[in-house]
C-alpha cells in the first residue's frame, strides 16, 4: 500500500511538472538564471540530522535544476555554492562541504556529459582545498566541449570580493600606464569581473524564504528579476524552477523606461 501511494504521488508530481513546463514560453526564457541555494541546514535540523545531511540531499536539487534548465534551453545557470563568508562556519561543516564538492563533481560528471552541460567556476578558486581545486579543474576540462548550457559554480565567491578585485586589477593597469583612467566606465569595469564571459542574470532565485542577496553577484543583478520561494533547497525540484520562470515571464521589464515605451 505504501509503495502504491508513493508511486501515485510521483505520478501526480510528474504530471504537475509537465503541466507547468508546457505553460512556459520558450521564446521568452531568461538567458541566464542565478540561484542562491539556501536552507540546507534548516532542512537537516528539522529532521534531527546534522547540517551536512542537508547539503548531501541538496545534490539532487542541483541535478534536477541543471537538467531542467538545460532541457528548456537556458544557456547559463549560476549556483551560489560556497561564499567567502562560509569559511566562518564550524570547521567540521566546511570540511564536509569540501569533501562533498569533490564527491559530487566526480559522481555528476556523467550527468553533465549526458546533458551536454559545460562546467565553469567563478570566485577565488586558488584558496580552495587542493583536492577540490584539482577535481574542479578536471571536471571543467572534461566538459569543455559541451555546448548546450554552461553551469557556473560560484565557489569561495562574494560580490564585494569580486568588485574589489576588479578595482585592484584596474588600479594596477592605471599604475602601469596600460589603462587611461579617463576611459574607465561601466563597460570597461565589467571586463575585469570574474563574470566577464557571461551575460548578466535576468532571473535570480533564492530558496528558503529569506529575502536578501547575501553578497551574490552584486554588480550583475542590477536589473535582474528577483524571485523568493519558501521552499528549502533540498526540496527544490523541476516544478519549482518552472514556477520561477513562469513568474518571470509575467513581469514587465522596463530598465528605467515606462510601460508605454516598452510596448512600442
Amino acid at each position: 500500500m505504501a509503495g502504491d501511494i508513493k508511486i501515485q504521488h510521483n505520478l501526480v508530481s510528474s504530471n504537475q511538472s509537465m503541466d507547468l513546463k508546457e505553460k512556459i514560453d520558450l521564446e521568452k526564457l531568461p538567458l541566464h538564471i542565478a540561484i542562491i541555494m539556501d536552507g540546507n541546514g534548516r532542512w537537516a535540523t528539522s529532521r534531527g540530522q546534522e547540517r551536512v545531511f542537508g547539503h548531501q540531499n541538496g545534490v539532487e536539487s542541483v541535478r534536477q535544476t541543471a537538467t531542467a534548465a538545460a532541457e528548456l534551453g537556458v544557456k547559463y545557470l549560476t549556483l551560489y555554492a560556497f561564499s567567502t563568508e562560509n569559511w566562518k562556519r564550524p570547521k567540521i561543516e566546511v570540511d564536509a562541504l569540501m569533501n562533498l564538492l569533490v564527491a559530487t563533481l566526480n559522481s555528476e560528471l556523467a550527468t553533465l556529459m549526458d546533458n551536454n552541460i559545460r562546467l565553469k567556476a567563478i570566485g577565488d578558486l586558488s584558496h580552495l582545498e587542493e583536492s577540490c581545486f584539482l577535481q574542479l579543474n578536471e571536471t571543467i576540462d572534461l566538459t569543455a566541449g559541451n555546448t548546450r548550457m554552461e553551469l557556473i559554480l560560484a565557489l569561495n565567491y562574494s560580490g564585494r570580493w569580486e568588485i574589489a578585485e576588479a578595482a585592484r586589477r584596474l588600479a594596477i593597469g592605471v599604475t602601469e600606464k596600460k589603462i587611461d583612467p579617463s576611459k574607465i566606465d561601466a563597460q570597461l569595469f565589467e571586463n575585469y569581473l570574474d563574470t566577464k564571459e557571461y551575460p548578466d542574470p535576468e532571473l535570480l532565485i533564492r530558496t528558503s524564504g529569506e529575502y536578501r542577496i547575501s553578497n551574490f553577484l552584486l554588480w550583475q543583478i542590477a536589473y535582474a528579476e528577483l524571485y523568493f520561494t519558501p521552499v528549502l533547497w533540498p526540496d527544490f525540484r523541476k516544478n519549482d524552477l518552472y514556477k520561477a520562470i513562469l513568474d518571470f515571464q509575467h513581469r514587465e521589464r522596463r530598465f528605467g523606461m515606462i510601460s508605454e515605451q516598452i510596448k512600442q
